[in-house]
């Protein structure tokens, strides 16, 4: 995801608990293209201890049984909580064009903003309906790795909130109860974006 800030990336330094190591997230400059500063996350997976103790920080800021995980790098974070989390239930992968079997009328078209221009991401109802609802919503967080923009993350929570999940012959609606980020560029404001929609928790912010 990117950053227009290069000098800061150039010094930071992510503290996943008051004692242990510091972990330096990677950037690459003109990537995916010209004047984007792309953080990279993948250090984070480079080391155990760091590891266990993020999922552990994601687990505590992801309160919604079902979570929205968008491609790809979303789903590294997300599918240990099914494990690590007991609150959690459900997995639902959002992917790009092509990369999910459907059946008719499952599968929803989302166009998506993001700080190098526009994109299209999918996801199905059924994987929705396959978690567990909370009175007449399925209550869901969306949960990905940086937050910039916010493009992304607003054009998928009005997509899944503008639809119904036919369960049994009842329908329920689709409430995003939270937005969760391992890394937020805060000079970007992208959580004053999302903040409309929902609360925004990020696990470090730089």
């Amino acid at each position: 995801m990117a950053s227009t800030n290069p000098q800061k990336l150039l010094t930071l330094y992510v503290l996943l608990t008051t004692h242990t190591m510091k972990e330096v997230l990677k950037y690459y400059k003109d990537f995916p293209k010209e004047g984007i500063i792309f953080v990279d996350i993948i250090p984070f997976l480079h080391n155990n201890p760091v590891f266990k103790e993020l999922t552990h920080k994601v687990a505590e800021a992801c309160t919604a049984p079902n979570i929205i995980a968008p491609e790809a790098r979303g789903f590294l974070f997300a599918a240990p909580l099914l494990t690590e989390a007991d609150h959690v239930e459900n997995i639902v992968p959002v992917r790009k064009s092509g990369k999910l079997p459907f059946a008719e009328g499952d599968l929803h078209e989302v166009l998506i903003e993001k700080e190098y221009g526009f994109d299209k991401l999918y996801y199905r109802k059924s994987d929705i309906a396959a978690g567990k609802p909370s009175g007449d919503k399925f209550e869901v967080t969306i949960l990905d790795d940086v937050l910039a923009t916010g493009g992304t993350a607003e054009g998928l929570a009005r997509s899944l909130e503008s639809q119904t999940v036919e369960v049994d012959g009842k329908t329920y609606g689709i409430k995003v109860k939270e937005f969760v980020f391992i890394v937020e560029i805060e000079a970007l404001e992208g959580a004053k974006r999302l903040e409309t929609i929902a609360p925004v928790r990020s696990i470090t912010k730089i």
